[in-house]
């Protein structure tokens, strides 16, 4: 499943993201380090691929050649915050 970065709405999994395409449903770009499955905020230009240049905003369309639109990360990010609250019950024993 596809999802937008900004409004997290789902998008078709066949769709082709390119380098001037936006969301249908808020108008944020599409091809952009927060929809790709290299970003990562903890690792060095906040990137696991081997860029050259530091792409300032993150939220805007780019160049980048090692682009893929990333799939699950909103599933991700709820599993880990699932995780995340039951240690902390377990901690506390609630």
């Amino acid at each position: 499943m596809k999802t937008c970065h900004a409004c997290k709405k789902e998008l078709s999994d066949d769709l082709k993201v390119g380098r001037k395409d936006d969301c249908p449903s808020c108008g944020a770009d599409l091809r952009c380090c927060l929809n790709c499955v290299f970003y990562d905020r903890a690792v060095s230009k906040q990137c696991r691929e081997t860029v050259t240049q530091l792409v300032r905003e993150k939220e805007k369309a780019n160049f980048c050649d090692y682009f893929v639109f990333t799939e699950n990360r909103i599933a991700a990010a709820d599993a880990g915050s699932a995780q995340a609250r039951k240690a902390l019950d377990d901690l506390f024993k609630k």
